[in-house]
């Protein structure tokens, strides 16, 4: 069993345009607060990445905010946190946010969310950590990204064992307890002393 007390949340700065990913990105706020597990995002107040932030803040949970000094512009950066993390470069950004956490979700989102989950799961393969790695799959949003890497693992350049790192549930109760219930493989030998 996983013990987790901080989960990471990857997710786009942006609305997009289905409704009920924003209205889930606020739930899974909530749920957070409610189960006292702390966020670690992004920093920003815009986005679906805000959504989640409120949903936390409102239901007096607590959040940590790492966003790049490039980035804190007034727009962009949430001051409302309980806890704001400033870093220089977006390398040194997921670097502390990854560390801070004890688990990953990651929701609906672009190019930036799609390096953040593939460079965590990466990390996972290679046994530089053995935290879970969720995606909430709200409304199929990543039903195509799913079958594109089992079509990887059919053409032999995925293995299952590392397509299965990846926990998916289409709802954030059921995401929740695949993360909780989590039991990490043993990490190879050659791996252990670059551990993060």
């Amino acid at each position: 069993m996983s013990k987790i007390e901080s989960i990471c949340v990857f997710c786009g700065s942006s609305m997009g345009n289905d409704t009920s990913i924003v209205s889930e990105a606020y739930v899974l706020g909530k749920k957070l607060a409610e189960e006292q597990i702390s966020l670690v995002y992004g920093g920003a107040k815009i986005g679906i990445m805000g959504e989640v932030a409120k949903g936390v803040m409102r239901y007096n949970g607590k959040v940590i905010g790492v966003i790049p000094e490039f980035l804190k512009v007034k727009e962009v950066v949430h001051l409302g946190l309980q806890e704001l993390i400033v870093t220089q470069t977006m390398h040194e950004r997921k670097m502390k946010m990854q560390t801070l956490s004890d688990g990953f979700i990651v929701l609906p989102g672009g190019f930036g969310t799609l390096e953040e989950l593939f460079e965590v799961v990466t990390w996972s393969q290679l046994g530089l950590h053995q935290k879970p790695v969720g995606i909430l799959n709200t409304n199929g949003f990543y039903d195509e990204l799913l079958t594109l890497l089992k079509k990887m693992v059919h053409k032999g350049f995925l293995k299952m064992e590392n397509y299965e790192l990846l926990l998916v549930d289409t709802t954030i109760r059921g995401l929740l307890g695949k993360m909780k219930g989590y039991e990490p493989e043993k990490i190879p030998k050659r791996f252990k002393s670059e551990r993060i």
